[in-house]
């Protein structure tokens, strides 16, 4: 069963989240993110905010997508056509940005390319559209080692330094699985089920927590080892990353069942849950407790509780209601306290994330993955027949 503390229980009575209470929430989010439209225009606000305020940009980061899945959502939400033409706008500076292979020598295609021509497609089914979607894919299978059987997370393929796979990656096979389904070409589903297959016989350490990396040796592609980019050491555990896991695994279940989901994500998303402090908002770190005054990650709970609830929608009776009453209070949480709302001036939806530590960047900031899975965790709630983007 999924793992509940006893002090959490108390909170979670105290947190309902209705209805009435879920729409405000999505009316306050998409008034704020109309009046960032009238700012961005047909740029795109930074991956973490400075102060609490987005920089604009171009199309040039891992992050855009977020951003234009949000403006997705808040079309499918409030049936405002303003939201639909910005939102296909920037598809095509996605389409542009192919074309120039511009900054795409990563695995965030799946992040980039999901959430904005991905989702176009499934809410306007253009056949254009899926082009642009193949071509992606194409863009991420390219990066498929064959010896290692993994996708290569960043860097040139030919660099050995850059020969590993990392745990967000499993976020990005969707856009494989999907291309798949659509067009019938099996690669792309085959080169997904077997990077995952290699993802979950190396990153994941006995005792369920995760690496946030893991290196293969790049002459015979037999594993190596296990590190980390963006925790606090290569043996702790980065609440992001498993919370990555907790998400990316139900994804992939979805479009490729594998026998031991169950057992494995039980243990993998308990490992997250137990190792959140009383007041349920993780540290940036999960080695880190109460008292450490280590900065925390909102946007770590708000990714877990998205696989939570995208587990609950091919789970049933009891496992389900408690998916579902764990995700409501965790949520809830983070809506009474951990938001803008009160904060007017603040540019981001969610406040206090955490965007690289080691780097100093983003440090107790809004930051665009938060706002976007926030938004979706909401939504997901609010209509729980919702086909989501992944």
């Amino acid at each position: 069963m999924i793992y509940t503390k006893a002090a959490w229980e108390e909170t979670f009575r105290h947190n309902h989240l209705g209805q009435i209470a879920i729409r405000e929430e999505l009316d306050w989010i998409c008034g704020k993110l109309g009046r960032q439209l009238e700012k961005f225009g047909n740029r795109f606000p930074s991956s973490c905010a400075t102060n609490g305020k987005y920089r604009l940009k171009d199309n040039d980061d891992w992050t855009n997508g977020f951003w234009t899945g949000m403006l997705w959502m808040a079309y499918e939400y409030s049936k405002d056509n303003t939201f639909r033409d910005a939102a296909l706008q920037n598809i095509q500076s996605f389409q542009q940005r192919l074309e120039l292979n511009l900054v795409l020598d990563h695995h965030d295609i799946g992040f980039l390319y999901t959430l904005s021509v991905g989702a176009g497609h499934k809410i306007m089914q253009d056949p254009m559209l899926l082009k642009v979607l193949v071509a992606a894919a194409e863009k991420l299978a390219a990066r498929y080692q064959e010896k290692g059987r993994f996708i290569q997370a960043w860097g040139r393929l030919d660099d050995p330094n850059e020969y590993r796979l990392i745990v967000d990656s499993l976020m990005n096979l969707p856009l494989l699985f999907y291309t798949s389904d659509k067009t019938g070409v099996p690669k792309y589903r085959e080169i997904a089920e077997s990077h995952f297959r290699t993802l979950i016989s190396t990153i994941v350490r006995e005792d369920a927590s995760t690496y946030h990396t893991f290196f293969f040796h790049p002459e015979n592609g037999m594993p190596a080892y296990g590190a980390t980019h963006q925790g606090y050491s290569d043996n702790s555990c980065w609440a992001r990353g498993q919370a990555w896991a907790v998400a990316g695994l139900p994804l992939v279940y979805r479009y490729s069942p594998y026998d031991q989901f169950a057992v494995l994500y039980e243990d993998i998303a308990n490992y997250f849950l137990t190792h959140l402090p009383d007041d349920i908002v993780p540290y940036w770190d999960l080695s880190f407790d109460a008292g450490s005054n280590e900065p925390r990650d909102t946007s770590a709970l708000a990714i877990a509780v998205c696989g939570l609830l995208e587990t609950a929608a091919f789970s049933k009776g009891a496992y389900r209601e408690k998916l579902v009453r764990v995700s409501i209070g965790m949520l809830s949480v983070l809506r009474n306290g951990w938001t803008s709302k009160e904060h007017p001036d603040m540019e981001g939806i969610l406040l206090h994330g955490i965007y690289a530590y080691a780097e100093g960047k983003g440090m107790d900031e809004p930051n665009l993955w938060g706002d976007y899975f926030y938004m979706e965790a909401l939504y997901r709630l609010y209509n729980p027949a919702w086909k989501t983007y992944w």
